[in-house]
């Protein structure tokens, strides 16, 4: 497992712990990337905006939407580009084991 893949475990046992209450929300802090160029990464991979969308479970609206600056991708959104811009992979193998 790489060193995304060993980060993210980390984290999601970190989330896990807090919502069960056993750590407190106030010691972590969480950082979110800024802004993300998804067509450069949808573009790299080689996809188009329906093989993207389709791959990564991503509205094709919702995608052409921000490509094209209508709407910008907030939070979980932002981190799941930024995972699949480092590590694609790590997001297929997470989606085909569900």
């Amino acid at each position: 497992m790489g060193k995304l893949g060993r980060k993210l475990i980390r984290a999601a046992k970190e989330a896990r712990a807090i919502a069960r209450g056993e750590a407190k929300a106030a010691t972590y802090r969480i950082h979110l990337p800024g802004d993300i160029d998804l067509q450069a990464i949808r573009r790299r991979l080689g996809m188009s905006q329906a093989e993207f969308s389709a791959r990564f479970g991503i509205p094709p609206g919702t995608l052409r939407d921000w490509e094209q600056g209508r709407r910008v991708p907030e939070g979980p959104a932002r981190v799941l580009l930024k995972v699949i811009e480092n590590d694609p992979k790590a997001v297929e193998r997470a989606l085909a084991a569900a």
